[in-house]
């Protein structure tokens, strides 16, 4: 926590995590006999890859307006320099 508390808030960037895909059994009889668990495991991966997308997208939205800031930073950068 100390260390967080020294990085600037702009330098952190959310991190996304793709879920795991979920395991189906080639067996039909273990499929047959474990449906209800192997339904929830898809269930719980298509919840969860949908919250993936929106961090993706967040974070596309993020970098995408700090690179504009930085971009504008370097032309100030390069009228103080006078290049």
């Amino acid at each position: 926590m100390a260390l967080l508390i020294c990085v600037p808030g702009p330098v952190l960037a959310e991190s996304c995590f793709a879920p795991p895909r979920p395991f189906l059994p080639s067996d039909s009889q273990a499929a047959r006999d474990y449906a209800a668990i192997i339904r929830s495991d898809f269930e719980n991966y298509i919840q969860d890859i949908q919250s993936y997308f929106r961090c993706l997208d967040s974070e596309r939205a993020r970098a995408f307006e700090e690179a504009r800031e930085v971009s504008e930073d370097y032309g100030r950068f390069l009228q103080l320099v006078g290049d």
